[in-house]
């Protein structure tokens, strides 16, 4: 599974990544993170299986919905409190589950 959380510059996100990578392994998943700004969107979208917005982009949020759903693939909004928090396995988990759905 290959994740991408998408933000303005990915700086604190590049932080969650760790804390979701960290998580994953403890959990014996195998996945691939990585922090992306939006101006990449398209193209980390191509290769990727789920989006995950930050909190500060959400703005954005609908039309990558719409974008990723397009394409049969996951596009959710990370919840500002777990962001903040860096929960990475909340956020795991909710990747997890957006690729479920999209299988």
């Amino acid at each position: 599974m290959k994740i991408f959380l998408c933000c303005a510059a990915g700086m604190s996100t590049s932080m969650l990544v760790n804390k979701m990578e960290q998580a994953a392994e403890m959990k014996g998943i195998e996945c691939e993170i990585s922090a992306h700004s939006i101006a990449e969107f398209e193209e980390c979208m191509a290769r990727s299986d789920v989006c995950l917005v930050a909190p500060q982009v959400k703005f954005k949020f609908e039309e990558f919905k719409q974008l990723a759903n397009a394409q049969g693939k996951g596009c959710g909004l990370i919840d500002m409190m777990s962001y903040g928090m860096m929960k990475g396995d909340v956020v795991l988990e909710q990747a997890m589950a957006l690729y479920s759905e999209h299988q």
